[in-house]
This record gives C-alpha cells, sequence and structure tokens, in this order.
C-alpha cells in the first residue's frame, strides 16, 4: 500500500550527521493513546486545514512532538506518500536537515521518547517479514535496532529514504 487513504497527514524525516553517517529522529509513541499505541514514528500528524501546506502540518507537529524549532529545520525535500492500513492516513514525507545535539523536549501527551537511530544500522537491522495486524496478514519491511521495531508506514518511508539516499551516491 503506497498512497491509498482518506485523510492527509504529515511527517518530518529529521536527519543530521554525526560521526560519518546520517542519524534520523523518531519518536516512541505512548502505550496509552488510541490510535497506533507504542508505534515508532516520525514526528508529524494531521494537517490543520485543508489549506494548511503539509511541509508546514510536519514542521508544526515536528515542534509540537518533539520540540524542534521549524526554523532550525532545512526541508531538503519530500518522499513519496505512503498510506496507513487501520486508520487509512495518506501520510507525505517531508525530510529536513537539522542540527545534531538537540535538546529534545518531547510532548508528554504523545510521546513516550525520542530515538535517534543511525542509518548504517536501519540498515544493518533490516528484515522483509510478515506480521499480523488485526488478523491480517502483512509483508512488510521492517528495522529493528537496539530492540526498537520500525515497521508499517514509517518502516515504509525509511525504505524510501534509503533508497533515495542509494540513488544518490
Amino acid at each position: 500500500m503506497d498512497a491509498p487513504g482518506k485523510t492527509d497527514a504529515a511527517v518530518l524525516v529529521p536527519l543530521y550527521e554525526e560521526d560519518g553517517d546520517l542519524v534520523a529522529v523518531f519518536t516512541e509513541r505512548r502505550a496509552d493513546l488510541r490510535r497506533h499505541a507504542g508505534e515508532i514514528s516520525f514526528p508529524g500528524g494531521l494537517r490543520e486545514g485543508p489549506d494548511e501546506d503539509l511541509s508546514r502540518t510536519a514542521l508544526r507537529e515536528a515542534h509540537e512532538e518533539i520540540g524542534l524549532p521549524p526554523a532550525g529545520v532545512d526541508v531538503v525535500g519530500a518522499l513519496p506518500p505512503v498510506g496507513t492500513f487501520v486508520t487509512s492516513y495518506r501520510i507525505f514525507p517531508f525530510v529536513g536537515v537539522i542540527q545534531s545535539g538537540q535538546a529534545w523536549a518531547p510532548q508528554a501527551t504523545e510521546v513516550a521518547r525520542i530515538l535517534e537511530l543511525s542509518l548504517g544500522d536501519l540498515v544493518r537491522g533490516y528484515e522483509r517479514r510478515r506480521l499480523i495486524r488485526r488478523g491480517v496478514p502483512i509483508r512488510t519491511p521492517t528495522y529493528t535496532v537496539d530492540g526498537h521495531l520500525v515497521w508499517g508506514a514509517t518502516a515504509r518511508i525509511v525504505e524510501h529514504l534509503l533508497d533515495r539516499l542509494a540513488s544518490l551516491s
């Protein structure tokens, strides 16, 4: 499922360079949330109105969820939209370069913790696997780093990011 979905949302894929490797910033959502509880995701959310630019949505949500000021993000591109199976979101990912050493401020009502995972570790943790979601088997890319499982729409975004970066080198 690459882009079906009824409700538009946007995420920021924050990247910074450290020791010659790119590092991506993720959130681990709180376990008590109604939707996507406990999942690893990029900061993001729903567009506030039909006129809000989706890149602004991604920047606004990253500021709200992890305390990343929009002025500290250089949006360098977009990745193909991906859909979610259960919530019917169509997610538009925007890649933003940030400085390393950020002082994160996780939004207490949504974010359990902030994860900084190197792309090299994500590549090494790649596995295509069959997962059961609400009784339905799905084959999806997954990435496991330090016990953190990235799967679903977030894993498809990571896959698009890695493919895009590989095509540039």
